[in-house]
């Protein structure tokens, strides 16, 4: 299984971005699916994530971010708006999935650096 994630880029402040992420490979189930980001010098942190029980946003881009996912195609997006200096970040994605031997795991995405700078 791999996750393949695309979109970051540079942005001036105010801008939007698209990121998307793609899972591939023997997933039977993906249950979870999200995006974290990870600024120098700072942990990775929750972004947004989507699951059978709806979506969850950190409360700094609450009303900004949106995440989305196309279930039939394994691809989960996060739509940023109104981007602000302190988004610059590289974004991970995530996925909580079964494969079809039937093993449960985490994978991550390789990561898709997003810098806000005017």
């Amino acid at each position: 299984v791999q996750l393949q994630a695309s979109g970051g880029g540079l942005v001036q402040p105010g801008g939007s971005l698209r990121l998307s992420c793609v899972a591939s490979g023997s997933i039977h189930t993906i249950y979870v699916m999200g995006w974290y980001r990870q600024a120098p010098g700072n942990q990775r942190e929750l972004v947004a994530v989507s699951s059978g029980e709806g979506t969850n946003y950190a409360d700094s881009v609450k009303g900004r971010f949106t995440i989305s996912r196309d279930k039939p195609k394994n691809t989960v997006y996060l739509q940023m708006n109104s981007l602000k200096t302190e988004d610059t970040a590289v974004y991970y994605c995530h996925a909580h999935l079964r494969r079809l031997d039937q093993w449960e795991f985490h994978y991550w995405g390789q990561g898709t650096l997003v810098t806000v700078s005017s």
